[in-house]
Order: structure tokens, then sequence, then C-alpha cells
């Protein structure tokens, strides 16, 4: 094989691993939907939704959290959460991923309609959104 066609092939090989690598890394888990600040706010202004801030130590919420519950102890308030789990459970922390580790202890638990906050409060402070 000429020296041109090893480097044109190796050339394709590192594309394609780029391509694979940063293909999955922006696709978001089964076990979550991840929506921006400002879908949030819409669906607050216009739906009664089930909001847990998860993040640790606890902060400032979002108006409207129905509950405080540490992202890593989600099994031991699993009784705090709605007894059907098709309810649509909305999760944030600070900046996301307390919120991703939450809502796969969720998954685990039967709940498949959890929702994270992309950015978490970081992310809805900088949409101009307030906290109490």
């Amino acid at each position: 094989m000429s020296s041109k066609i090893k480097v044109k092939t190796t050339l394709l090989h590192l594309a394609a691993v780029i391509f694979i690598v940063t293909g999955c890394s922006s696709q978001e888990p089964d076990y979550v939907k991840i929506i921006p600040a400002t879908e949030l706010m819409q669906i607050l202004q216009n739906e009664d939704v089930f909001l847990v801030d998860v993040h640790t130590p606890e902060q400032q919420h979002i108006k409207g959290t129905d509950l405080f519950v540490p992202y890593n102890e989600i099994e031991k308030f699993q009784d705090k959460f709605p007894r059907d789990k098709n309810t649509a459970i909305y999760l944030y922390c600070q900046g996301g991923p307390m919120g991703d580790a939450a809502a796969k202890s969720l998954y685990k638990l039967g709940y498949h309609n959890v929702i994270n906050l992309e950015g978490g409060t970081n992310a809805w402070k900088t949409a101009g959104f307030g906290v109490e």
C-alpha cells in the first residue's frame, strides 16, 4: 500500500472515531430528558408539575419546588415521590450532573418520565429567572 493511501485510510479512521465520540457525547441518556431553562419556565407557567431540587448542599430553590432530596439519597426518600410512576418528575441541581445522577436512580426505581434542567440553577439564573 502506498504511503498516500495509508495516510488517507488513517485520516478516514480518525474522522470516524471523532464522529462517533462526539456524536455519543451529545446524546442524552435514555433515562432522562434534558430541557433548557426557558422550556422549564414555560412549563411551570402552564402546568402543575412535581419539581425537585437534588443539589447538595441545599441551595436556594426555584419557585414552585415541591421537594428537596439529595441526589445521592433518592432511594432513602422514595416515599416522598409520586406513587404513580408515570408522573413527570422535573429535577434540578446547581449545574446539571447531580440531576442526571438523581434521574438515573429514579429510573431504576421505575420512573420513566424524568426531566432534568440543563445547566441547573446556574442556567436558570443566567436566563434571568429567580430563586427563593
